[in-house]
């Protein structure tokens, strides 16, 4: 029996998990097992899950994170491709539970599957978006093209450049990722520097944050919400990119406009 049998609720944020998983590979976004998400689904857990004995050993996360005492997350499985995941998210993820020293956790459900191998960086972000106070309960990472590529460029990598360039490209962009684009220069994949610096960037009110030449890591309410602000900034660059191959580089909205559009849309100036 699944641990998603007779909890409705918490079937469907796994089923919206999946459905993003499909769509990041359908995008191009999530090559071999490019990618990870993890969702904080304590709030799901009933007294019956509370009670469900571990199918794993505890595992240390490498950290001590004092805010996810008793947190339970669910966590693409390490390795494991999204496309699988969308078919079958819970034989390409698993559900954890943080133990009581903050600083362990072991596999509840439903297969033994090990999660992300970034799960130390995922969870150090869930940590302090409690220490925050922040609703955001999903963290995203995947390699949308086109944002990418922006990042191989030193003019898009400057503070707030790529931003004020992707807004301006579409109303809809400002509308829906107010806070725009934050930039990390790069570093290596998986490492602490790299969790420290995505901190960094969401506490300066970042929701999305690019990793320069590696891909963007994004945080919101659920996974569909976090997915959503990548496939608009990253229509935004796509319009770019194509105007250049056009021939010719986008004027995009002007400040005048720019600033009517917040005004109107009571959006952050």
């Amino acid at each position: 029996m699944s641990i998603l049998d007779k909890r409705a609720a918490l079937k469907a944020e796994i089923d919206k998990v999946a459905e993003v998983a499909g769509y990041l590979w359908q995008k191009g976004w999530a090559e071999r097992n490019g990618g990870n998400i993890t969702v904080n689904i304590t709030q799901w857990a009933d007294d019956a899950m509370r009670a469900l004995p571990a199918i794993s050993a505890a595992q240390p996360i490498g950290k001590t994170l004092p805010r996810l005492k008793g947190c339970w997350f669910y966590c693409k499985g390490t390795g494991r491709r999204m496309r699988d995941l969308a078919r079958d998210p819970m034989a390409n993820g698993s559900i954890i539970r943080i133990l009581d020293d903050c600083a362990s956790y072991e596999i509840v459900a439903d297969a033994p599957v090990a999660p992300t191998s970034e799960l130390p960086s995922h969870l150090a972000v869930h940590d302090y978006l409690l220490a925050k106070g922040s609703p955001y309960r999903a963290s995203l990472h995947t390699h949308p093209i086109e944002l990418v590529a922006l990042t191989h460029s030193r003019q898009w990598m400057e503070k707030d450049a790529a931003t004020r360039m992707l807004w301006s490209m579409i109303p809809e962009t400002k509308a829906f990722c107010p806070r725009g684009l934050g930039m990390v220069p790069y570093m290596l994949p998986s490492s602490v520097e790299l969790a420290e610096a995505t901190i960094r960037a969401i506490d300066e009110d970042y929701d999305v944050v690019m990793w320069e030449k590696h891909g963007v890591f994004a945080v919101d309410t659920d996974i569909m919400d976090a997915f959503d602000q990548v496939d608009v900034l990253n229509k935004a660059a796509q319009i770019y990119i194509a105007a250049k191959n056009m021939g010719f580089t986008p004027e995009g909205m002007s400040d005048a406009q720019m600033k009517e559009l917040s005004d109107v849309f009571h959006l952050p100036k």
